[in-house]
């Protein structure tokens, strides 16, 4: 049922047994509207909550820790815009009577505490004992390694 009472607006009659009201065409677009607008307003809440507990995860929560023993043998700063200081390590897993390396790989971290920075200096070419933290992946302004080195010890 329907009644048309000015040109601009269409009433409409709606009947319910415990509410009997009469609301216009704007009003029902309106309220879809407002609708649409919270549906997509959560939409974009979620999504922003999503990235940053994948920002969080990815670049600063710690997924492993522990200790690296080897050759320390390259420490160097470098960077563009943002400079840190980075190192290079050979872990050796089978060593030959001579006590030379023959089944290697590479261990590259960053230098997150500037105080260690002189020490590491002097440890280039020693057998050394680093205590890291693993991120999920690498900043620009913390280094270009996922491995953040804290503290390192000269291995006997």
């Amino acid at each position: 049922m329907h009644e048309v009472s000015d040109h601009s607006a269409i009433k409409f009659k709606i009947m319910s047994p415990l509410l009997a009201t009469t609301t216009t065409k704007s009003e029902v677009w309106s309220k879809t509207v407002s609708k649409t607008k919270k549906f997509f307003r959560w939409i974009i809440i979620l999504l922003l909550i999503f990235l940053a507990v994948f920002v969080y995860m990815k670049y600063f929560y710690t997924y492993s820790e522990g200790y690296r023993a080897g050759l320390l043998q390259k420490f160097s700063r470098k960077g563009v815009a943002f400079k840190t200081y980075e190192g290079e390590m050979i872990l050796s897993s089978v060593v030959s009577d001579k006590q030379v390396a023959i089944a290697s790989e590479k261990f590259f971290f960053t230098m997150v505490n500037d105080k260690l920075i002189r020490q590491f200096d002097t440890l280039q070419g020693q057998n050394v004992i680093v205590h890291y933290i693993q991120k999920g992946g690498a900043v620009f302004w913390r280094g270009d390694s996922k491995y953040l080195v804290d503290s390192v010890q000269v291995r006997n």
